[in-house]
């Protein structure tokens, strides 16, 4: 027992010289490799207790996000502790560092595959994932999906004020021959200037 308030607390080894320990439990994040419009959403998220080793979560993760999107991933892109896991489609994952089958769309893409880790850092920084303060499991599983939740809507947020000026001089061209709209990201604090001729 880690912790006596949460006596479901494990130890995880990061192999890392400045931080070799952790103590919580994993979460797995399953981002897209391209951008979409607005960003790199997070497609699934889920708190893994029992400290699995990384391999062997990533043919149930795979599972539960077909189940929940209807989409079956054609390429997946995972780093190194998913040597030796027991995903049925072998041929589709690849990891980083990997050489053989390497080539032309799948080397660009996998040079990508370290874009999840800013959306980690943003989700334990901002999204309250690096700490749960919910009871028990399940609560450490609510946490997780809510992180995930808040930073797609932090995205969305992001990209709306896009959107909204777009169809305003869409609409506003039946009324002028130009248009200026002026919109502020009020999450990253940056003035937008859009000048639209007709």
């Amino acid at each position: 027992m880690y912790s006596w308030h949460a006596p479901e607390t494990e130890c995880i080894g990061k192999g890392k010289a400045h931080k070799p320990y952790e103590f919580g439990c994993k979460v797995s994040v399953t981002t897209n490799v391209n951008p979409a419009r607005g960003g790199h959403f997070v497609l699934h998220i889920g708190a893994l207790h029992q400290n699995p080793f990384d391999g062997h979560t990533l043919a149930p993760v795979l599972k539960s996000f077909t189940q929940q999107t209807g989409v079956t991933p054609g390429r997946i892109y995972v780093d190194k502790g998913y040597q030796g896991h027991d995903y049925e489609h072998k041929y589709c994952v690849f990891k980083s560092g990997q050489k053989r089958g390497v080539k032309g769309t799948i080397k660009k893409e996998l040079k990508r595959r370290s874009v999840v880790e800013p959306i980690i850092g943003h989700l334990k920084s901002d999204h309250a994932l690096g700490r749960s303060f919910l009871k028990g499991i399940d609560g450490d599983k609510i946490n997780a999906l809510l992180a995930g939740i808040g930073y797609n809507f932090r995205l969305l947020l992001r990209w709306l004020p896009f959107f909204v000026s777009i169809l305003a001089c869409a609409y506003g061209r039946c009324f002028s021959k130009t248009a200026n709209l002026v919109f502020t990201d009020s999450l990253w604090g940056t003035d937008y200037v859009l000048k639209v001729g007709f």
